[in-house]
């Protein structure tokens, strides 16, 4: 004979919580796995469980109205006849036009000229209303090669070879059909409104060595004055990381898996791939060991959001970082003004990840022309702009007071962990110690 306690409620199991219980049911009823968009919900380790020491009697201060914090950096110093100098270390990550609206990438394209940085094309090739309004543009070269051609190759001023993403290191992209209008069939030589899905890895070459030579094709076809970057989602990332470096990358670019993605299975989001704080150290160790950390810049992305995260990944030795999601927001996406048409879609502001549906109300991820229409893409690009100067601003805040008169020069010995899993994923003292997990000795 059982017995239930009227005292007590009834306790629902911690690994069949509701959301892993709606997501038995959704695929008994469906027979198919769940495609979304926006990057990883798990929480995991990440640079809110760092802090940074200021200074008092043992560090000097900089004051903030009178003495300088250079935020500049140049990109692609190795071997590019013209490296790229910007602003601020703060860029655009790449996102498509198809996943985009031409409105949003407008947007994107007007804010960062107006920041003074680059901003960068995704998948599916470049729009003529990108290039137009973006002073510095980051081509990438996927491994669909939508799009691809050599002029447009040289009307870049930097080449980014995507070899993974943060989202989904190992797997390719995908891009439903109604979103592949008539101007994205065109750009991607497909039929109209057939469901796409990209490759996970390039068809003509299988390995470094190979890369190596990819490489040397478009150092050749752009006369050497294009910055080569190499992407690499954050799975091994000192070796990926040291294999970029020999392949004769300038520029290697860290997701981690904190980083959006247009679409992909959620079981991939959320199961593979690390958190972007595990591996930056590992990525700036495969660069000191092989002598080039600073030669060959080193830009981290996946999950970037304040000036905070931006002076963090800098102290850890990145040169750079890169946002997507951030400046999705930033130019109105998930804004609550649009509540009612998110609930109408059976979702929140701030929830919504059917990016790859395109129905967003915000007219940021689809290709429906009124929708698209409702993004103003000047005052959409002045916000991006004002997003990115307080993000810099922060950042030279936290320099300073670190005594900085540089954000590059932030190093690790101005940082303390907070939990003994970011202290070993970050190598960073535990606050209050000079140790963590793997050093040995207090």
């Amino acid at each position: 004979m059982s017995y239930h306690n009227p005292f007590t409620p009834p306790r629902k199991s911690a690994t069949f919580d509701d959301h892993t219980l709606a997501e038995i049911r959704r695929a008994a009823a469906t027979g198919i796995y769940d495609i979304r968009g926006a990057g990883t919900k798990r929480k995991v380790p990440h640079f809110d469980d760092l802090l940074f020491l200021g200074a008092s009697i043992s560090r000097y201060p900089l004051e903030g109205y009178r003495e300088k914090c250079d935020t500049s950096v140049t990109l692609g110093t190795r071997f590019a006849k013209k490296p790229i100098t910007l602003k601020t270390p703060i860029t655009i990550a790449g996102m498509s036009f198809g996943a985009l609206s031409g409105n949003a990438k407008e947007a994107l394209g007007r804010g960062a000229t107006l920041a003074g940085t680059s901003t960068t094309t995704g998948d599916g090739g470049m729009t003529n209303e990108e290039r137009g309004h973006s002073q510095t543009l980051v081509y990438q070269y996927l491994p669909s090669r939508y799009g691809m051609n050599p002029k447009d190759l040289r009307r870049a001023d930097a080449i980014e070879i995507v070899i993974g993403q943060g989202a989904k290191p190992g797997g390719g992209g995908m891009l439903l059909g109604q979103k592949i209008s008539d101007r994205v069939a065109n750009m991607r030589n497909l039929p109209k409104g057939i469901d796409q899905r990209s490759a996970c890895r390039h068809p003509d070459w299988t390995g470094p060595d190979d890369l190596e030579i990819k490489i040397m094709e478009l150092r050749e076809i752009t006369d050497w004055e294009k910055p080569i970057y190499v992407k690499v989602g954050g799975a091994r990332p000192y070796y990926d990381t040291a294999l970029a470096v020999k392949s004769g990358a300038d520029v290697v670019v860290l997701d981690g898996m904190q980083g959006g993605t247009a679409a992909t299975q959620d079981v991939f989001i959320e199961n593979v791939g690390m958190p972007t704080l595990a591996c930056i150290r590992p990525a700036v160790q495969a660069l000191q060991d092989l002598g080039m950390h600073r030669k060959v810049q080193l830009i981290v992305s996946g999950g970037i959001r304040s000036g905070a995260d931006v002076a963090k990944a800098l102290a850890l030795g990145a040169d750079a970082v890169a946002i997507g999601t951030a400046a999705l927001v930033a130019i109105g996406d998930n804004d609550p003004r649009w509540e009612e048409e998110y609930q109408k879609l059976g979702t929140t502001a701030g929830a919504y990840d059917d990016w790859h549906e395109g129905k967003d109300p915000a007219g940021i991820t689809t290709q429906d022309p009124e929708l698209a229409a409702r993004l103003d893409p000047i005052a959409a690009g002045r916000r991006l702009a004002n997003y990115l100067k307080v993000m810099t601003l922060e950042a030279q805040t936290i320099a300073r007071a670190c005594g900085k008169n540089k954000l590059h020069n932030l190093e690790p010995e101005d940082l303390c962990a907070l939990t003994m899993e970011a202290a070993a994923m970050a190598q960073i003292p535990l606050a209050g110690t000079s140790w963590y997990p793997g050093k040995g000795g207090f």
